[in-house]
């Protein structure tokens, strides 16, 4: 995405539909997620630098806006990091404050299950916003405060090959499982074509266009013959 935006004529509307996916993230996860998501809402509300696209504000502020102490701050930051919503580009050394920006893909990633439910033209225009990844050159590492063992089950045998399916995936990538292949469901297969259906178009259309290489592969293993998949939402 193109930080430069939520500087022009739009940049209103486009900052509350951003506003909105980080709240839609953050419901639709663990009581520890949503508040760390709430967090996050009110200091990119009250402080976060559009224009620079960062947002650089020292501990001592979070804590006061947060009413927590900077202990506190230290963790939420730490967590935010770690799930790559917030990325560093600068640490905070020899008295200068630490600098940090959204990552917009990450976001639209954990919210897109749920555009839905705020409405059809919200996910119109989520969808017209897709935000290529953004990195910061660092390796970061993905701990998802919702995670569930049964996310990276292995695959059971006898469970039925759309199942088996879904264990592979899951196993595969716990994320890309949770975020999109999660919510499809089986509906045929015949004459090498799978049929499934997601919970809305715009997920149909999503997994077709960016997963779909993965959900063909793992499904292969399991529906001999497979030639095609479908997707209806």
């Amino acid at each position: 995405m193109d930080f430069k935006r939520f500087t022009g004529p739009q940049a209103g509307s486009q900052k509350y539909d951003l506003l909105t996916a980080l709240a839609l993230a953050g419901l639709n996860g663990s009581p520890g997620f949503q508040t760390s998501m709430l967090r996050l809402v009110a200091i990119v509300t009250a402080r976060y630098n559009w224009r620079n696209d960062e947002l650089t504000v020292g501990q001592r502020e979070m804590a006061r806006l947060w009413s927590v102490d900077e202990r506190t701050v230290k963790r939420e930051i730490k967590r935010l990091t770690k799930t790559e919503i917030l990325l560093q580009l600068r640490p905070g050394v020899r008295g200068r404050v630490a600098a940090y920006r959204l990552n917009y893909a990450e976001v639209y990633r954990l919210s897109a299950p749920h555009w839905e439910n705020v409405g059809p033209d919200f996910s119109a225009r989520m969808e017209v916003q897709q935000p290529e990844p953004a990195t910061t050159g660092e390796k970061v590492v993905r701990v998802d405060f919702g995670a569930r063992a049964a996310d990276v089950a292995a695959p059971t045998p006898g469970s039925g090959p759309w199942s088996r399916t879904l264990a592979r995936l899951a196993q595969s990538d716990p994320g890309l499982h949770r975020s999109w292949f999660s919510g499809l469901v089986f509906d045929d297969f015949e004459q090498g074509l799978l049929l499934l259906k997601a919970p809305s178009a715009f997920a149909a259309q999503y997994v077709l266009t960016h997963h779909l290489r993965p959900l063909q592969g793992m499904a292969a293993q399991e529906f001999h013959g497979l030639r095609r998949i479908e997707i209806t939402g």
